[in-house]
């Protein structure tokens, strides 16, 4: 029997310049730019076999059968690499996580990059780190961040063609370190994808996007500089612009927990105690501390005394997805 079968680990992103909202979302095109930082310590692997003998996808996730909604979304997404690669068979896919799923630890942007890469080889296709990042974009927008090395911006671009990724610099040209407040492991309620489509719904999405070029810019800056304090004022303010759009969409969206806005107003107080830190919370309750490696220790520890505050995460800046052997 002729079995294609490829093994791929990816990591999740923590963005510093967020991607909400979509141009077209049919193709995940996004309103704005955004940048961010793979994150080492936390990945994704995961095997896709393409056999015969299969009558439909299968999707095996953290060694627990996939629900419905999840095996559909992975199918619509191998469908586009059946296209690509002119055959039409089912797949047997399973995936791992070493981190909480579907909590805004950016879960779908590691799932959906390895399964681009490692779907995309068991299809036989050789696809240049560009392609990849458009198709895992397909599957989750973020993904397409998650495909090169280090620290990432995704160009929005206006089609399908213009609208990818590339790293500004590599996982190793800049020691920073995210601690990671987890404040609750649950899958969120309301999903990143259908967060995207009220976007609009909020009078200051126009705002938000219209500034993004000029918060790229200071990002992109900051990172080619390592200039932290530069990194740190437009990463919160991004984060802060993000979530006012999500409180005032409609329905209005709260992903803050009580210990969510406790970091929050935290962060701010050790950096002004000379703890350089910055905060940034992507579709979910979790707060994500950047720092110097330096302070991670002192950061991991206040975290840890927190009220609300489950478990701490530490990870270093992280490289591309990349395929295992099997």
């Amino acid at each position: 029997m002729i079995e294609l079968s490829a093994k791929a680990v990816s990591h999740p992103n923590i963005a510093f310049i967020k991607y909400w909202g979509n141009r077209d979302s049919s193709l995940r095109i996004p309103v704005n730019g955004s940048i961010s930082m793979n994150l080492a310590e936390l990945e994704t692997i995961t095997t896709v076999t393409f056999t015969p003998s299969l009558s439909a996808d299968q999707l095996t996730l953290n060694g627990k059968k996939a629900d419905p909604g999840q095996v559909q979304r992975v199918t619509d997404f191998l469908d586009i690499i059946r296209k690509m690669a002119g055959f039409n068979f089912f797949a047997d896919v399973v995936s791992t996580n070493n981190f909480p799923t579907g909590a805004g630890i950016a879960s779908s942007a590691a799932a959906f990059s390895a399964l681009a890469l490692a779907g995309s080889k068991a299809a036989g296709l050789e696809l240049d780190e560009k392609t990849l990042t458009r198709l895992a974009r397909r599957g989750s927008g973020s993904a397409s961040r998650s495909i090169p090395d280090g620290f990432v911006e995704w160009l929005p671009g206006s089609t399908d063609e213009d609208s990818y990724s590339i790293s500004l610099a590599s996982a190793s040209s800049w020691d920073l370190r995210d601690v990671i407040a987890v404040v609750a492991a649950d899958e969120k309620k309301t999903g990143s994808s259908e967060g995207h489509g009220l976007a609009g719904t909020s009078p200051f999405q126009t705002t938000r996007v219209a500034d993004a070029p000029r918060r790229l810019s200071i990002c992109r800056e900051a990172i080619i500089s390592h200039d932290f304090d530069k990194l740190a004022a437009v990463m919160e303010l991004d984060s802060d612009m993000m979530h006012a759009v999500m409180m005032t969409s409609t329905p209005a969206l709260f992903y803050w927990e009580p210990a969510s806005l406790r970091i929050i107003k935290s962060v701010p107080m050790w950096r002004n105690q000379g703890i350089p830190c910055a905060y940034t919370v992507d579709a979910g309750p979790n707060v994500h501390i950047l720092c110097p490696a330096s302070s991670k220790d002192d950061i991991s520890s206040r975290l840890s005394n927190m009220d609300g505050v489950v478990t701490v995460l530490e990870t270093s800046a992280g490289g591309p997805a990349r395929l295992l052997e099997k």
